[in-house]
């Protein structure tokens, strides 16, 4: 064995609660440790201390209180309780609370992250930008006849890859896959690689799927007269009638009628409510990446996993999506486009700005809602020239929006020519809500835009409007955890704004009221606002504030209270506020939105599975009808439910003579107190027999009324 050194006999000394393993005599120690220079004493009593100083306990209790004086604020606004007086100041209390959290130091969103500040190397490809003009001429003037063709969809698309040529930038490190794929096919071997974090993320996205995908089917249950007009806008495309706009019910773009054929083709569901749900929900999830990407940018990861994960399980999102109609497509372009136009500002991408501009020009072309799009895009450049951040970067600036603004218009050009031509049909749904085209405005302008402003504003907290079909009606619009957070958010980012004067803190502030101008710009029709389709793009940056103040929150926990104390804490918390919230948004969907939907509509798909019965039994598909009644069922949903899409089964009493000359077996269903039409039956046929529909819905039955040929009822 080795000497012992003078370090052994002082580790043996200091450790006492060990039996000793050297030993000397102690005046031979006291010399060796002599002779060595050393102070055994003293060094036995600094091995006691550790070697990091333990930080002291800072609880965050500003923090803490303003969080939990919000949540607490908002329980009292949520419908059970309602008791404002007392709600609306604690929530002043918050916001004082948070600002001096802010200030103290103790309360700090994610620092954004710095921009790049190299040169941009700005390309342009002279031959590509000359072929993309002309090739943009003549799609334009192909596109005359307001229908795709083989030609004009050609011309189009080569357009808008010629101009993207033009400017793109290779970045030999954005494509590692072609050394990855060479180095697999030399060896394909497979590696799985799963970290913590993508663990962690899967999980979240699994949860998102969840609530996009549970019941969908029988979330909401019937249709209404809005999806009639969607089906049938999808049976002509899958007869190949290729609209670029589908005037039907005052217009509306293309992409979800092209969304939903391919489901139709893809899924085999047939043109059916399911049909379209399938289409929004693919579209509600393609969207949760992007939301991710942008609360990344503007944040860090966590920011961007919150957002993704409150927009994912939120009630507001869940509504607009499962209702089937095209509300899921403006969020689905707001949140890529915002991705790309920032992270083009911060890093001087002429690439990012391409495909924000590619994100514009097709979201254009999906919900009406998303013309507002344009001015928020501008609005961002203005902000960011007019910041210090943008100094030596303004002109680089003004390149990316012109680059982004022209490609985004050759992708539009569909919809551009169509409007050329039909500019009454084009912007006829939008002017019937801003302007006095359907209905004179109910009051001055300005009055009805500041109480819509004001009512669209506080729906976070308050009620998010009327409209039964899409939402539960006079309830907040966000649970109220995510309520809390985005309102402690708002409070957070504005005082980092007063602090930092950092553009991208104002652009995620003004773009909620900006995202929600389209429902309140419904001058005319005041009481359609506030509505969560109309609002549906804002669920980008109003999650990603909330996720802000979310990540933030947790960070104070862990500065606060050091070590794995902190740690825990935080995570007990941040798994305690998002449980809460799926609770919340669960029962708001699955058991409030649910039985009143049930009560509000009418029950066609029972009906639609009567007339199937009939018609696959004794009866024939076109010799049944539904005798129409004021304020009862769109007869053509009984046709799509019945499973033939483009039948419309109304008939009127003064019509019901007219099949007598059908010598097939004859149903008629008709309203309980439709008087007029059953006694129109029984005159005209005499031999029907009655018989009761007792509906699964309360409320909901109806009335058969059976003929059939007089040989059939001697058998």
């Amino acid at each position: 064995m080795e000497e012992p050194s003078v370090l052994d006999y002082v580790k043996d000394k200091v450790a006492f609660w060990r039996p000793s393993r050297l030993h000397l005599p102690e005046p031979e120690e006291e010399q060796i440790l002599a002779r060595a220079g050393f102070d055994w004493r003293a060094a036995a009593q600094d091995a006691q201390e550790p070697e990091h100083p333990v930080e002291p306990l800072r609880i965050p209790w500003l923090t803490l209180a303003g969080i939990f004086a919000a949540l607490f604020a908002q329980l009292l606004l949520e419908p059970l309780i309602r008791f404002p007086r007392v709600g609306i100041p604690l929530y002043g209390l918050a916001a004082v609370l948070i600002a001096l959290a802010y200030w103290r130091g103790e309360w700090r969103p994610a620092e954004l992250p710095d921009d790049n500040l190299a040169t941009p190397v700005f390309r342009v490809r002279i031959d590509f930008l000359l072929v993309s003009i002309p090739l943009g001429l003549l799609a334009f003037l192909t596109f005359g006849g307001g229908r795709f063709t083989l030609l004009n969809f050609a011309l189009w698309i080569l357009a808008i890859l010629s101009f993207a040529l033009a400017f793109w930038t290779r970045q030999s490190h954005l494509f590692p896959w072609r050394e990855r794929l060479r180095s697999w096919l030399s060896q394909p071997i497979w590696r799985i690689v799963l970290t913590p974090w993508t663990f962690l993320v899967l999980v979240c996205l699994g949860l998102v799927v969840f609530f996009r995908f549970y019941h969908l089917n029988e979330v909401p249950p019937e249709m209404v007269s809005d999806h009639a007009e969607k089906l049938l806008d999808v049976s002509d495309v899958l007869n190949g009638q290729f609209n670029v706009f589908f005037p039907r019910n005052t217009g509306r773009e293309f992409l979800q009628f092209y969304l939903t054929a391919a489901v139709v083709l893809l899924f085999k569901t047939g043109v059916s409510f399911m049909a379209l749900k399938i289409g929004t929900a693919i579209a509600s999830l393609l969207t949760m990446p992007y939301i991710y990407l942008l609360g990344k940018e503007v944040g860090n990861r966590w920011v961007g996993l919150f957002a993704m994960l409150m927009a994912g399980m939120a009630y507001w999102t869940n509504m607009f999506t499962r209702i089937g109609l095209r509300f899921a497509l403006y969020p689905l372009f707001v949140a890529p486009c915002l991705y790309y136009l920032v992270r083009g500002l911060r890093r001087r991408s002429l690439n990012d700005f391409l495909l924000s501009g590619l994100a514009l020009g097709i979201g254009l072309h999906g919900y009406t809602s998303i013309r507002i799009l344009p001015f928020l895009v501008v609005l961002a450049f203005v902000l960011y020239l007019i910041h210090r951040q943008s100094r030596g970067a303004r002109k680089e600036a003004v390149i990316g929006l012109a680059v982004l603004g022209a490609i985004s218009l050759i992708v539009f050009l569909p919809l551009l020519r169509y409007a050329a031509g039909e500019p009454s049909m084009f912007a006829y749904r939008a002017f019937t809500r801003l302007g006095s085209l359907e209905r004179p405005l109910p009051g001055p302008a300005a009055m009805i835009f500041l109480q819509n402003l004001w009512n669209a504003i506080t729906m976070f907290f308050w009620s998010d409007g009327e409209i039964w079909v899409h939402s539960v009606t006079f309830r907040p619009a966000l649970d109220f955890v995510s309520a809390a957070l985005f309102f402690g958010g708002t409070v957070l980012l504005v005082a980092r704004y007063l602090h930092r004067r950092h553009w991208v803190d104002l652009l995620l502030l003004v773009s909620v009221p900006v995202l929600m101008m389209p429902s309140i710009l419904s001058l005319a029709f005041p009481g359609e606002n506030p509505s969560l389709n109309r609002t549906s793009g804002a669920i980008v940056p109003v999650f990603i504030i909330a996720a802000i103040a979310l990540d933030s929150l947790l960070a104070a926990l862990r500065r606060g209270i050091p070590g794995k104390s902190g740690i825990a804490l935080a995570g007990v918390l941040g798994i305690s506020l998002m449980s809460m919230s799926s609770i919340q948004n669960f029962d708001l969907v699955f058991n409030q939105y649910l039985p009143v939907y049930r009560l509000s509509s009418w029950n066609t798909s029972e009906m639609g599975k009567v007339i199937r019965g009939f018609a696959d039994s004794i009866g024939d598909r076109d010799s049944a009808w539904v005798v129409g009644y004021p304020y009862w069922v769109d007869t053509r949903l009984v046709g799509i439910n019945a499973g033939y899409p483009t039948k419309d089964y109304a008939i009127f009493p003064d019509q019901i003579p007219l099949t007598m000359n059908d010598p097939r077996p004859k149903l008629f269903i008709l309203n309980p107190q439709d008087t007029a039409g059953l006694d129109a039956l029984m005159t005209t046929y005499p031999q029907g027999t009655l018989s009761t529909y007792t509906s699964a819905v309360p409320s909901k039955d109806f009335f058969m009324y059976l003929v059939l040929p007089e040989h059939q009822i001697s058998q």
